[in-house]
């Protein structure tokens, strides 16, 4: 297991299986990230990742389409694009 922290709602910590979708944990276990498509369309799951940057996979290609160079590296990705294989802190 892993922990997701999510730090803009409050440091909430969530223990949540290897290679998770940010997205999918955030809707299970009431994280909070902000989302409207779920799918890599609209961009509104756009988010920080402020530690564990290392266990984030490959950025996928529909975030090349929202998230500037800059963005992609200072850690920002797309919630629902982006899984995870060990413990991350998230913002928004």
């Amino acid at each position: 297991m892993i922990s997701i922290t999510f730090i803009t709602n409050q440091n909430k910590v969530v223990e949540a299986p290897e290679n998770t979708n940010l997205l999918r944990a955030s809707l299970r276990w009431q994280g909070g990230i902000p989302f409207k498509c779920g799918g890599g369309l609209c961009g509104t799951c756009k988010c920080r990742i402020e530690t564990g940057m290392e266990h984030a996979d490959t950025v996928k290609q529909k975030e090349h389409q929202h998230l500037s160079a800059e963005e992609l590296a200072s850690g920002y990705r797309l919630a629902c694009q982006t899984f995870v294989s060990g413990d991350v802190g998230v913002s928004w």
